[in-house]
């Protein structure tokens, strides 16, 4: 057994259930297996399959078959169990599941010693989503992105026209870049659009991060449209509201690819070591982590896939510890080291260790494999992450 820190085990073999198999559940479970290779762990999720969902922006250059990993393949080599279900979870759910240690999911009933919530965060949906030709990352996550959008401009007999893309954090910038350089491999005349509702992009980000992209845009001709707020995608055209002055606006349009970031609402508060609290009640054997979870700590608690998977490990190793002997947790203390936005396949921008170190070309792409590299090996049982 490899070695934990503050961690004397008792004499029972753990039954832990990880509802959610995002960065967080794997992250999760790759640390519980490599602690404690006895553990009789289940795992919940309503997908078939492992999404690498940060990577969504890169179908329209790859498979999508390439960043799926079947929960049976990951069942077999961690030795746990799949649950395909989802739970429903509100506070006096968590309250009965403290107190009974149990979970019913159908007519199945998972008796547990710790659950850990590690369910993200849902993306938020825009309220004209019913309108022809809007789509938002959700679609995405089902299709490859050369697909859907292929299939739409190939249905699509008008003169060509704009592609609008709403949302200029970073995976709205992601995906307009992807887009960008798909419309060029397929020789296309269709243009693309940017609209956001903030004077400038990546506005959780240094401001270098924005002079470059935006200088990118405008080398690429990408319309940007700042302060604007979305309306309503219509068969031909684009309806937008000017923050500032409420005057609408019609541009021409044949789809809206949406992507409004994630929903704030509903996520789990914790205390520093990865309990959940419930009014002032630590549930002491109920642990989340990844978007779901608020830690209240110093920790960062970025809806990233980075906190996600740090969330994960130490929730993991909080769960030991807290059913071993000494019950000396660990409080959740990671900041954030660095982070990349992709700009298509040739091209990136981060920061590296201070926000303000601003790195660009193909510095920025080196960052981004190592990254990538990094979780693809903890997804194979290999575990390189130093904390």
């Amino acid at each position: 057994m490899a070695f934990l820190p503050l961690y004397i085990p008792g004499h029972k073999q753990l039954k832990i259930v990880i509802a959610g198999g995002g960065y967080a559940g794997i992250a999760a479970l790759t640390t519980l297996r490599r602690y404690m290779p006895e553990a009789e762990i289940t795992l919940i999720d309503p997908r078939a399959d492992h999404l690498k969902i940060t990577h969504l922006h890169e179908t329209f250059r790859y498979p999508f078959s390439d960043l799926l990993v079947p929960f049976s393949q990951l069942a077999q080599r961690f030795n746990c169990r799949h649950v395909q279900g989802e739970l429903a979870i509100d506070d006096a759910v968590l309250q009965q599941w403290q107190q009974n240690r149990c979970i019913d999911i159908g007519e199945l009933a998972l008796p547990f010693d710790y659950l850990l919530i590690a369910s993200g965060a849902q993306s938020a949906r825009v309220a004209a989503k019913e309108t022809v030709n809007v789509f938002d990352l959700e679609d995405f996550a089902a299709c490859a992105g050369a697909e859907l959008l292929g299939g739409l401009l190939a249905a699509d007999e008008g003169p060509a026209s704009c592609i609008s893309v709403i949302g200029g954090g970073a995976t709205g910038i992601q995906f307009l870049f992807e887009i960008a350089d798909y419309l060029r491999r397929q020789r296309s005349g269709h243009t693309l659009r940017l609209v956001d509702g903030g004077e400038r992009v990546l506005r959780q980000f240094p401001q270098g991060f924005a002079r470059y992209v935006e200088t990118r845009m405008l080398e690429l001709g990408i319309e940007f449209y700042p302060e604007m707020r979305f309306l309503a995608q219509q068969a031909d055209k684009l309806l937008l509201e000017e923050k500032n002055s409420g005057r609408t606006l019609e541009l021409p349009s044949i789809m809206s690819l949406v992507f409004a970031g994630k929903k704030p609402d509903n996520r789990l508060a914790t205390n520093l070591f990865g309990q959940v609290v419930v009014g002032h009640a630590t549930l002491g054997n109920i642990f989340a982590a990844g978007d779901c979870a608020v830690y209240q700590s110093l920790g960062s608690n970025a809806m990233t896939a980075q906190s996600a998977v740090r969330k994960g490990k130490l929730a993991a190793r909080n769960i030991l510890r807290h059913s071993g002997m000494l019950k000396v947790l660990e409080p959740y203390l990671h900041r954030d080291i660095g982070y990349v936005v992709s700009l298509g396949s040739a091209d990136a921008v981060g920061w590296l260790a201070l926000e303000n170190n601003v790195v660009t070309g193909m510095p920025a792409l080196v960052i981004k494999e190592i990254v990538e590299a990094q979780y693809d090996l903890l997804l194979s049982g290999v575990d390189t992450y130093l904390i």
